[in-house]
């Protein structure tokens, strides 16, 4: 059985870490797997969207720790970074939007690996944290950078020192998560907003996302030369012709990606 798995609804590929013995841990194959299914899906023009998820027990309880201690040297650790790390790149290179369905336990990496995503669905059933401080290591997969810039500095440092779970609730409270669904809709919900997106012109939404998540990089007049780049882009496709068409003739667009 393979540790990733892909299906199709409609214009959502969903990917599903499916490691149940393990709790969805992130071993090396598990990582590999995500990587390949992202890059199938972002190149397939069929496909308008991703949602990642696990169970409905976990979503993921972290990097595989039996893995992780053979991480001996600074050259074993880089090599495991550049693999850590080229998951969350997938997820946020893609101009695809990459919608996080959570369930139960989404601990450490499980959570970096959601806070790379454009939205996070969560269960009820939720259980957030980042337990790096508890085994004297340093989250090392965006946690310690996109957590404060999710959810404020003072909450961040909360979580990152005291290595504490959090419930589905309090996350959506602390912005953490954007909507709660019970566990057996979460990734339906996750679905729905996908689909709601493939309506739209696929090179916009690549273009929106690209603008946003450089732009809150950078100061404010440098996100706004980007927008301006990106727009004029977007002026020259035939997707918004297409669009700006289609709405004064009060019918429904067809885009073609160009």
């Amino acid at each position: 059985m393979p540790v990733v798995e892909q299906e199709r609804d409609g214009f959502c590929a969903v990917i599903r870490i499916n490691r149940p013995e393990k709790r969805n841990a992130l071993s090396e194959e598990v990582l590999r797997g995500l990587v390949a299914a992202i890059g199938e899906a972002s190149d397939d023009t069929s496909v308008r969207g991703i949602v990642l998820t696990g169970s409905e027990e976990q979503f993921s309880t972290g990097v595989d720790l039996a893995e992780a201690t053979q991480v001996t040297s600074p050259e074993l650790f880089e090599q495991a970074w550049d693999l850590w790390h080229s998951v969350t790149e997938a997820i946020e290179s893609t101009g695809l939007p990459v919608v996080a369905a959570v369930n139960g336990y989404c601990l450490t990496g499980g959570l970096e690996l959601a806070l790379a995503c454009d939205y996070r669905f969560a269960g009820r059933n939720a259980r957030l944290g980042i337990t790096s401080a508890k085994i004297g290591s340093v989250a090392g997969i965006g946690g310690t950078q996109r957590l404060p810039r999710l959810i404020g500095r003072s909450r961040a440092k909360r979580l990152l020192f005291t290595g504490e779970f959090i419930g589905a609730e309090t996350a959506l409270d602390i912005g953490l998560v954007d909507e709660l669904c019970d566990r057996e809709k979460t990734v339906g919900a996750a679905i729905d907003l996908v689909h709601a997106m493939g309506g739209c012109a696929p090179l916009s939404v690549a273009w929106h996302k690209q603008a946003v998540n450089a732009g809150l990089e950078t100061d404010l007049q440098e996100g706004l030369r980007l927008e301006r780049s990106l727009c004029a882009q977007a002026f020259a496709t035939e997707d918004r012709m297409e669009g700006m068409t289609a709405f004064l003739e009060a019918r429904e667009p067809t885009f073609k990606a160009r």
